[in-house]
């Protein structure tokens, strides 16, 4: 998971779109279908992680100017 402190938010559900996309059109081969479903499952914890730290950060904010 360390490649994906590069990816942005927008990077993975790029890629996470372009693998769901070949699959749709069965251009995996039989070879690559594991692969890719496993990229796709890590990429989808990492955008569900961003989510929830972001939503996490929008409330603490939200939080500190109630208190102001």
């Amino acid at each position: 998971m360390d490649e994906m402190i590069k990816l942005s938010y927008k990077e993975a559900m790029n890629e996470i779109e372009s693998i769901v996309s070949k699959l749709e059109d069965n251009q995996l081969n039989i070879d690559e279908l594991s692969v890719k479903v496993k990229r796709v499952s890590e990429l989808i914890a990492y955008c569900k992680s961003k989510l929830h730290d972001t939503e996490e950060e929008v409330e603490k904010i939200l939080r500190s100017m109630d208190n102001q």
